[in-house]
């Protein structure tokens, strides 16, 4: 299933799933109409729903996660851990979905987590299961395990709806394709008939770039250099170790590496918003290693968050409030006496909603109520728009239709061409090598490779994110 944001595919997943009620209409399993009131009434009739931020419990093993709320039990009120061990294992081997049920949940790959939710769906015995955005954290060794899966399902007849944002991969796992635009059905068809292309064009009305006529730019002088950078998690436990990194003028250094090796923490080390227990920052041969965030901004840093709902936007603000955060207080929207200048205000607003085409009711709308696609284009408007000198972008297209992809893409490579130095960090592979000069591989907290682009491909990053090889 294919559609723009605010197409209306989660709202159809979540009707299927029983956690939106439809106004009007029929849904129909095995030729018989239903009701789906509750996700508890959908799991009844076969339905299963791996959502895109999994619904695991991190510190419970991975059996008890699956079978959380359905417990095989022994003498009434004892967890009977050894049915459950051979259910899963039966289950693991039957779908080709290998995992260690005794691993504490927090401690596997996201890859791992993915066929444990997978798993829990089909132990609630799942004819029809929903898989929303499954390959945007994966590797490309993870994305062709799941299709492994996948496939094995197919073949236990099971029936799989899959949502992506990614034409490469419909074409390749899908057998039919739906496109949704504006809450309709566009078209659907064989797999066999058609391609990215058309499929694109579907979706947006219009032909989409898939490469860019990217300038012959010599990178500039040195931007954002990091020295024997180290840094601590939240646990106290060593994140980053001895980073050494460089990025020029007129650069797009992209970072690549499975979640929860240190990009999280990388970032915010170079943003202030954590404190380094050893090592030097500098920009523009300035040290920065204890400046604040506050003045790291005013001095041309420009982030796009990895998660937009927790550090990209205050949810209870306005589209406008967020698109002048970190202004507010400067002119042209405050004046002289730091008194917002509301018509100044309004005209920037109303000028970004329209370039970076934010799907909003009005610049007055909460946050909130809006989709996670118009919610990351508040965010890039507001950070692209400030003139930055360096820009971290965390997954900036995460969530995004194939046509605000295009614009994010073509916008970062405006911005390396007018000369700015960017930090990608992005789990797309193919995103890695459209848009990146040079890639930096990321392994428990150590940069394991630094390549030009030209001198790599999918598979060897892949082994090198995986610590399956060595720089």
């Amino acid at each position: 299933m294919l559609g723009e944001n605010g197409a209306g595919k989660t709202v159809l997943m979540r009707i299927l799933y029983g956690m939106h009620k439809p106004d009007q209409g029929q849904i129909f399993v095995d030729d018989q109409e239903v009701r789906i009131d509750n996700s508890a009434k959908a799991i009844s009739l076969g339905i299963g729903m791996v959502h895109q931020h999994f619904m695991l419990v991190p510190s419970l093993t991975v059996a008890e996660n699956i079978v959380l709320g359905l417990e095989p039990t022994k003498y009434s009120y004892l967890l009977n851990i050894d049915k459950t061990l051979k259910d899963i294992k039966s289950l693991s081997d039957r779908y080709r979905l290998q995992v260690d049920p005794k691993a504490i949940v927090s401690t596997i790959p996201v890859g791992i987590q993915q066929r444990v939710e997978i798993l829990k769906a089909l132990y609630r015995r799942a004819e029809i299961l929903i898989l929303d955005e499954p390959t945007s954290i994966l590797t490309p060794q993870e994305v062709e395990s799941l299709f492994e899966a996948i496939r094995a399902l197919k073949q236990q007849g099971k029936s799989v709806i899959f949502i992506t944002h990614k034409l490469k991969e419909v074409c390749a796992i899908c057998d039919r394709i739906t496109v949704l635009k504006k809450g309709k059905v566009v078209g659907t068809v064989d797999r066999t008939q058609t391609n990215s292309d058309a499929l694109a064009q579907m979706m947006v009305g219009r032909e989409v770039l898939y490469t860019f006529e990217r300038k012959q730019v010599t990178p500039g002088k040195i931007v954002l250099k990091t020295e024997s950078l180290n840094a601590s998690n939240d646990r106290k436990l060593p994140a980053l170790r001895d980073v050494n990194l460089e990025i020029h003028e007129s650069e797009i250094l992209g970072l690549a590496g499975i979640e929860g090796n240190g990009q999280t923490e990388l970032v915010e080390v170079l943003t202030g918003l954590r404190e380094s227990r050893s090592g030097k920052i500098s920009f523009l041969g300035e040290t920065i290693t204890k400046t604040s965030t506050h003045r790291r901004i005013e001095k041309g840093f420009a982030n796009v968050p990895e998660d937009r709902q927790k550090t990209g936007l205050i949810l209870d603000f306005s589209v406008l409030e967020n698109l002048i955060l970190g202004r507010q207080d400067k002119p042209p929207f405050a004046t002289k006496w730091s008194i917002l200048d509301l018509s100044n205000c309004s005209k920037f607003a109303g000028q970004s909603i329209e370039e970076y085409s934010i799907r909003t009711p009005s610049e007055h709308t909460l946050a909130r109520y809006l989709s996670g696609g118009t919610q990351q284009r508040v965010v890039i408007a507001r950070e692209f728009s400030r003139k930055p000198k360096f820009i971290i972008a965390s997954q900036p297209t995460r969530g995004l239709d194939i046509g605000a992809t295009e614009y994010v893409h073509t916008k970062l490579v405006e911005m390396r061409d007018q000369g700015c130095a960017i930090l990608l960090i992005t789990a797309d592979l193919d995103e890695m090598f459209a848009l990146s000069d040079r890639i930096a591989v990321i392994y428990e907290g150590r940069i394991v490779a630094l390549k030009e682009r030209s001198e790599t491909n999918e598979l060897e990053l892949g082994l090198f994110m995986t610590g399956g090889k060595c720089g």
